[in-house]
């Protein structure tokens, strides 16, 4: 398999050789390609999470588990006005 990199690219590559840290160009990509593979697999499992958790909200919701957001505004105001009040 032949690739193409961008000139950067190509100098990134040979600087990590050049560091010692890689024996070759091609130990740099297969790296590069293997914390890609993980990136990916984190990325999906933090999907399949957030897909759970509104999952797990619209379940509340449904249940009638919810507060209405001028409640939720007119609690936080109320707690401002209690927080000023004790720093008084």
């Amino acid at each position: 398999m032949n690739v193409s990199l961008t000139p950067q690219l190509e100098q990134y590559v040979k600087d990590k050789v050049k560091s010692g840290l890689y024996n070759s160009s091609s130990e740099v990509v297969r790296e590069a390609l293997r914390l890609m593979g993980e990136r990916d697999m984190l990325r999906q499992i933090r999907i399949e999470e957030l897909r759970a958790e509104i999952q797990k909200g619209i379940d509340q919701i449904e249940r009638g588990e919810y507060v209405e957001g001028e409640d939720v505004f007119r609690l936080l105001k109320e707690r401002n006005a209690e927080i000023r009040k004790k720093s008084e």
